[in-house]
């Protein structure tokens, strides 16, 4: 293979055309041509082996021979791509790929099952294993008597099974691996990729290690026929079981420096576990019926809140420990984009997600899976609220210290739900007085005089975040303030079907930033929660339809360009599309004259102290 081919092989796709597999402990980016491009060991946050992606080396790629057309789909359930080429000779070939469960934190095994479905089918495989984010070059690299390849890269061990012919060469400072195979129609061929911290674990059978992916994923997603879009929403629950940890931790997204937007030095590293996305998927799990998700995210954020009380940090790693600080990596980065790892994150205070655990640990008292520790992680959480709601912090958008309204009614909310199921009664009667004076405070401050919520008492910006308090039960549906918020969001910051988060400045929306498809689902939870059925369905549909061939969704999509912006795929987004296709499943039911339990969780607040 020359230079240049190699150099086509790498090169970065659209977002949209990126397929994702994962176990748990780390994922990987896989796009049209075979190329996985993208993938960190041992876990999340890690050493990237294959870091084409970001314009460093290395890269394991499968693709036919021939010119050809691509396409791909998931089988159900869980994340079992199938890449499916159509080459200009009429062959046709697919390749299965998937990291293998059960997974451990030390031990990756990425398979991928090479058929011909129209053959004969010419396909050739391509390794380049480095390590250093792709800067340095795999050592001993060498064939064994057994046919295995094993290479060191890093702190990892690989060994590289079905590859026995295949051949090596030396190219920018590492050893390359050629594969080239010719598969007769219904045939197929294995290649098994181990990856692991010493190297003499033992190595699958093939067959035994897709079974029992294939049972795993199973017992893992379950078929959520109680929602409105089934089949999406097995597909973002599997997506939010890849990301998460056996601890429990979920990653944001599994990449980093995917830009948000060109050149606006915007491209940030979410391989970390952040408290609020934790909550969001914890509670989008609860609303579709309480599933293991819902105690992962629970034990993750108890943990963090027993360990951390008041100073807790937005984000953690998914073993709980600290970000590091954001540096750069000296690649070229993904077009547009920055190579940053860490997080600056790791220094904010951001009040809300104190509100948000509370949400979380509520919705799993409602379904009788909240445990003794549970409930102290929500006193400690409730006692953090009463220290520390008078502060500026960072918000949901992560920007400049602020007192902002969304962070002090998401604690209200929190504090009235967690009352709802607080056994102690005193204790509920305190949270609720605090949840009311928090309320209050609002009211008095952060009141736009067109009579909406505003985003601070300095800021008198509509914020599409501040749909978010209603829905989750701080001040009433009813309430004027909730159906002014509702009309400015959906006037002002809205095109085209698509939400924005806020205007930054006097250009015109989609100019600073893509439309950001969480906000688009909290219209929908929005709507829904006033009975509008059709604006619910409508803004629901519109944005669960902003993916790719392979379903992901970004943070942000590019309204004009009709592109996915920033790192996938994000957890949050998918957890709301999740919520959103359980909450229209249950207002429906609801309509029909079936009981739901489901309705409980809009809940309507107390009282204000004024």
């Amino acid at each position: 293979m020359s230079d240049r081919s190699s150099l086509d092989i790498a090169a970065p796709h659209a977002l949209r055309e990126y397929a994702f597999v994962a176990d748990g402990e780390r994922g990987a980016l896989v796009g049209p041509r075979g190329d996985l491009c993208w993938l960190c060991f041992p876990g999340w946050d890690g050493d990237a082996l294959f870091a084409s992606l970001l314009g460093g080396g290395g890269l394991y790629a499968v693709m036919p021979t021939k010119r050809f057309v691509w396409g791909g789909y998931y089988e159900h359930p869980g994340l079992i791509w199938r890449s499916r080429w159509v080459s200009d000779d009429g062959t046709i070939a697919e390749s299965r790929e998937a990291l293998a469960l059960p997974s451990t934190p030390d031990r990756a095994v990425l398979l991928r099952r090479i058929v011909s479905t129209k053959g004969p089918a010419r396909m050739r495989a391509v390794l380049d294993l480095r390590f250093d984010f792709g800067r340095q070059g795999a050592r001993r690299v060498r064939r064994g008597d057994d046919g295995v390849w094993r290479a060191r890269a890093g702190g990892a061990y690989a060994r590289w099974l079905g590859a026995e012919r295949a051949k090596a060469r030396r190219y920018r400072g590492g050893t390359v691996l050629e594969l080239e195979l010719e598969l007769d129609a219904g045939r197929h061929h294995d290649l098994v990729l181990v990856l692991d911290a010493d190297g003499k674990s033992p190595l699958p059978e093939p067959e035994h290690a897709w079974e029992g992916t294939e049972s795993a994923w199973r017992e893992r997603v379950p078929e959520l026929e109680q929602t409105m879009a089934p089949r999406d929403a097995r597909h973002a629950y599997a997506i939010l079981s890849g990301l998460t940890s056996a601890a429990g931790g979920m990653v944001a997204a599994a990449t980093t420096s995917l830009p948000e937007r060109a050149e606006e030095g915007r491209s940030f590293d979410y391989r970390f576990a952040w408290i609020r996305d934790q909550c969001y998927a914890g509670q989008a799990v609860a609303r579709a019926g309480g599933h293991p998700l819902l105690d992962d995210a629970v034990r993750f954020v108890s943990t963090q809140l027993l360990a951390h009380g008041p100073d807790l940090r937005p984000a953690y790693t998914t073993a709980g420990d600290r970000i590091p600080d954001e540096v750069k990596i000296d690649l070229p980065g993904y077009p547009g984009g920055r190579d940053t790892i860490g997080n600056w994150v790791n220094k904010q205070f951001q009040l809300d997600a104190f509100g948000e655990a509370l949400l979380l640990l509520a919705a799993a008292a409602d379904h009788d899976r909240l445990d003794a520790d549970g409930w102290r992680a929500a006193e400690v959480a409730a006692e953090a609220i009463a220290a520390r709601w008078q502060e500026p912090d960072a918000g949901i958008w992560e920007l400049d210290p602020d007192h902002f309204t969304h962070s002090r009614l998401t604690c209200a909310a929190g504090l009235r739900q967690a009352a709802r199921r607080q056994p102690v009664g005193a204790k509920a009667r305190e949270w609720l007085v605090l949840a009311d004076r928090i309320t209050a405070k609002a009211s008095a401050e952060a009141v736009h005089p067109s009579g909406r919520w505003q985003r601070s008492p300095s800021d008198e910006r509509i914020d599409a975040a501040l749909l978010l308090p209603a829905i989750r039960g701080a001040v009433a549906p009813e309430d004027p303030r909730t159906i002014a918020t509702l009309k400015a969001v959906e006037g002002e910051l809205t095109e085209d079907g698509y939400c924005y988060r806020y205007r930054p400045d006097e250009r015109p929306l989609g100019r600073a930033e893509g439309a950001f498809l969480l906000c688009g689902f909290f219209l929908s939870l929005a709507y829904q929660q006033q009975g509008d059925a059709v604006a619910a369905a409508r803004w629901f549909e519109r944005n669960r339809a902003a993916c790719g061939t392979a379903g992901l969704l970004a943070e942000e999509f590019d309204v004009i360009q009709r592109q996915l912006r920033g790192n996938i795929p994000q957890a949050f987004v998918h957890a709301l599309l999740l919520e959103c296709a359980a909450a229209q499943h249950g207002d429906v039911r609801e309509r029909d004259g079936d009981s739901v339990t489901n309705s409980e969780f809009r809940g309507t607040p107390t009282r204000e102290v004024t």
